[in-house]
């Protein structure tokens, strides 16, 4: 290892970086003994200082350099050399490898003993930089390239399966992951803790012949998870699935819908199952639910419509109809395209403490602070209508019904926004304008719909290219044909493609934002509807009003640099 030499004590490392007090410095390392050691364990135990100043610190004393390890990732051919299991014990991680110098980050510099044995475990001259325990930790679960890596997390923050009573209450079954577990179980949370890493929303398991396919869908693509696994393993595999969601194990030809929470660290996340009965044995479909509280302000769950990317002027129109003081705000598009987190962020944007807000779910996908949330039961009777019933009477300023499905729960939501609430809600239709069509087959006269609608938004979600590795691309012929684009105009026009990097483990993209289709209801455009008008018609006068059409709004975000010509082509119709 490369000698360190100390540059001065750490008391005066904390005096000249002005850390603590000089009497407080004193009254420490008199119940340290002056032992610098001993003063770095008061320190850290009794939580005096930031774990990154206490760092810096010591990085100062020893004459090494500090990295914080911000989005740092191991590279995987390390992992091939050196043990987790090493990187884990003595809380370091490898950082790279030059000239049989080996560069890690350590939490304590000053352990020598620890230092000196892992260098004879590695077998190469150690160079050190200092950080924190829970940035070699996080940047440790960051590394995912490596199959023993993800089994270290798996083992190391092993999930905690919750189970629920008739009454609704948590009651935690810990189930222990010992070195003698069954491989089928750690199967299935290796599979379920990956998933949560690489962002996937949904693990589908499908049997063919002689194989199972495991694949991860990603900001709405489906990907391999792994090599295909030998089918010996998918009855083991569903059945620990079937345990884990209360279904029955014996039951194999028909359908299967269940569900089940894990608490990972500090998250709760829950899991709805699906099984099929199909030609080579079941298949599985587990949609993966991130309950999370998204008004906190931090995480990537902070829902505001700045970051929902929608353009400027729907942004600025679709803020006015939400701060409405009733009436009806509508999403649409199919499943998948992001209704509900719209409405989610909206519900951000308007929830104040001067109102009472209520929801009502299927299933509540995020926890709203000061929002009283009622998820839809139908097996015990608890339908979208029947729950707003009773949530009228709960005295709300604010609805949200998570999706208008039949006429009664229509007809209810309608009244309530024409009585002096504020209604969210969404419904399955493929634009702005099939929504009228939608209501008029369920029996709703246009006239009490069109009175109580403040707008109606489509929505579709492209994939966002990564920004770490997304590069300049020149606009094709037969991509401007495709996409029924005039080459001409769209020949200088910069735009980029994917490439894939660590950053979006090699997919090229990274996230997804909205394209919409705002539709005001103007007072024109009520009178159209009333009087029965042709959606052409009526498309025609929203465009005239300014509207964008969803395709519209994908090629803005292409002009922009966001996505690419195929990802709008599959989201949205040519033409």
């Amino acid at each position: 290892m490369a000698t360190l030499v100390k540059q001065a004590s750490l008391a005066d490392i904390l005096l000249r970086r002005q850390l603590l007090p000089p009497e407080e410095i004193e009254r420490l390392l008199e119940r340290a003994n002056g032992s610098d050691r001993k003063l770095r364990a008061i320190i850290v135990g009794e939580n005096l200082l930031p774990d990154q100043a206490v760092a810096e610190a010591l990085a100062d004393l020893y004459g090494v350099p500090y990295d914080p390890l911000t989005d740092f990732r191991v590279d995987t051919e390390l992992f091939s050399t050196i043990q987790v299991e090493w990187m884990r014990q003595y809380c370091f991680v490898p950082i790279e490898e030059r000239d049989g110098l080996l560069t890690i980050a350590v939490v304590d510099p000053q352990d020598l003993r620890a230092l000196d044995h892992l260098e004879l475990l590695i077998g190469r001259e150690l160079r050190l930089v200092v950080s924190t325990r829970e940035a070699i930790l996080e940047s440790l679960k960051r590394s995912e390239g490596n199959n023993q890596m993800i089994t270290r997390i798996q083992a190391d923050y092993r999930p905690v399966l919750i189970h629920e009573n008739e009454q609704g209450e948590e009651v935690l079954s810990v189930e222990k992951i010992a070195k003698d577990q069954s491989p089928v179980v750690k199967l299935a949370d290796t599979l379920i803790l990956t998933a949560l890493q690489k962002r996937a929303s949904d693990i589908h398991i499908e049997p063919t012949d002689g194989t199972v396919e495991i694949r991860y869908r990603v900001d709405g693509m489906l990907y391999l998870a792994m090599e295909p696994l030998d089918i010996k393993f998918h009855g083991p595999l569903v059945s620990r699935i079937k345990v884990m969601s209360e279904l029955d194990i014996s039951e194999r030809r028909t359908p299967q819908d269940g569900r089940f929470k894990l608490r990972l660290e500090k998250r709760k996340v829950d899991f709805r199952v699906s099984i099929l009965p199909s030609a080579f044995g079941e298949s599985v479909v587990i949609r993966i639910l991130a309950k999370e509280d998204v008004t906190s302000g931090s995480g990537s769950r902070d829902l505001r419509l700045e970051r929902l990317g929608l353009k400027p002027e729907d942004f600025r129109r679709f803020r006015r109809a939400i701060t409405a003081s009733y009436g009806m705000v509508l999403v649409t598009g199919p499943t998948g395209s992001g209704k509900t987190t719209t409405l989610y962020a909206a519900i951000n944007e308007v929830n104040s403490k001067e109102d009472k807000f209520i929801t009502i779910e299927d299933p509540v996908e995020y926890q709203l602070r000061g929002v009283i949330q009622i998820p839809v039961n139908e097996k015990k009777g608890l339908t979208f209508a029947r729950g707003l019933r009773s949530i009228l009477r709960h005295d709300p300023d604010k609805i949200m019904v998570g999706e208008i499905r039949d006429a009664e729960t229509a007809q209810i939501a309608i009244a309530s926004a024409l009585t002096g609430h504020l209604v969210f809600t969404t419904v399955h239709a493929n634009n702005a304008f099939d929504v009228i069509g939608r209501f008029v087959n369920m029996g709703i006269e246009p006239y009490n719909f069109v009175s109580s609608l403040n707008c109606i938004m489509a929505q579709r979600l492209v994939r966002t290219l990564c920004p770490a590795c997304k590069a300049p691309a020149v606009v094709e012929r037969a991509q401007c044909e495709e996409s029924d684009l005039d080459y001409e105009a769209w020949k200088d026009h910069p735009v980029y493609k994917p490439i894939g990097c660590v950053e979006c483990n090699g997919l090229g993209f990274r996230g997804r934002k909205a394209i919409t289709e705002f539709l005001a209801l103007t007072d024109h455009i009520k009178e159209l509807i009333l009087d029965r008008r042709p959606t052409s018609e009526l498309r025609k006068a929203a465009i005239a009003d300014g509207m964008t059409s969803l395709r519209e709004s994908g090629l803005e975000k292409v002009l922009q640099g966001e996505t690419t010509l195929r990802e709008v082509n599959r989201v949205s119709f040519t033409g």
